[in-house]
């Protein structure tokens, strides 16, 4: 049998931080309910990480900070947390921070089969709501692509789709690359014997 964690099934922003600081593994937070995170596949890990690893050496000199996985987003006035794939902040605030990441400039998020729909849903409607958000970024596990959302006039967002053989732009960073870096080492399961 698994041991299911107990929690308040409503508790306020306040008792989700110093609750979940207690616990062994991470905990989402949105409207008053907590939401365990489930663990990622190595693909969904490496592709995080091959972003990450492009993105660090490019962002130093610009002022900026990258972090993956580990570090949680704090969203419309602490009514949400979620805990990105890779966030990227250029706000002196957040250079500073210690717990969350405010004013993000990029979010990116992994999809896996498991993840897509919250990330495709839910996330999205709450990450477009960041006034400092210009870039959100979909990478698929499963093959190559990505899909990115930049902010445009008002409330409009733009959308890109990148496939094989072309070049992501990541215009808030002022940053271009080969998707084929993103994957590098991956194997996909249609690849497998």
């Amino acid at each position: 049998m698994i041991a299911i964690p107990e929690y308040p099934p409503k508790m306020t922003a306040e008792e989700y931080l110093e609750w979940e600081a207690q616990q062994d593994i991470r905990y989402e937070y949105v409207d008053g309910e907590v939401f365990a995170m489930t663990g990622s596949t190595i693909p969904h890990n490496d592709i995080a990480l091959n972003l990450y690893s492009i993105l660090r050496p490019h962002l130093g000199s610009r002022g900026c900070r990258a972090n993956v996985s580990d570090v949680k987003a704090q969203l419309n006035s602490q009514r949400q947390y979620y805990y990105p794939d890779v966030i990227v902040s250029c706000d002196p605030e957040d250079l500073k921070a210690r717990k969350f990441i405010q004013n993000p400039t990029l979010i990116a998020e992994v999809l896996s089969p498991s993840t897509s729909a919250k990330d495709r849903g839910e996330k999205f409607t709450n990450y477009l709501k960041i006034p400092t958000l210009q870039e959100y970024l979909l990478i698929d596990s499963e093959k190559i692509s990505v899909e990115r959302y930049c902010r445009g006039e008002g409330r409009m967002w733009l959308y890109y789709p990148y496939i094989p053989g072309d070049v992501v732009t990541l215009s808030s960073l002022e940053l271009e690359f080969p998707i084929e870096i993103l994957y590098e080492g991956i194997v996909f399961e249609t690849e497998l014997p």
